[in-house]
């Protein structure tokens, strides 16, 4: 399995958007999660990352290991540095 990535966000969020543009531009594959749609989710994010803040981007690496990056920016920093190709 290689990495695992699932974006928590939700409606109305214009730092999501900023996020969700730079995956569609990047052309990765990140599953998305609207916390608003999905109460389960919404738990997972809350569960792991301590708040129910977005957009917050999951990493599941190939070993199993989770790593949670919180902040658009960060996040974006993420994508460039790893993901475009």
């Amino acid at each position: 399995m290689s990495e695992k990535l699932i974006l928590y966000f939700r409606e109305w969020c214009g730092y999501c958007v900023r996020v969700q543009d730079v995956i569609s531009e990047l052309g990765v594959d990140v599953e998305q999660r609207n916390i608003w749609e999905n109460e389960e989710w919404e738990n997972d994010l809350v569960s792991g990352q301590g708040s129910s803040t977005v957009p917050v981007l999951c990493r599941i690496t190939a070993g199993g290991e989770t790593h949670w990056i919180p902040e658009s920016d960060a996040i974006i920093r993420y994508l460039i540095q790893n993901h475009n190709s």
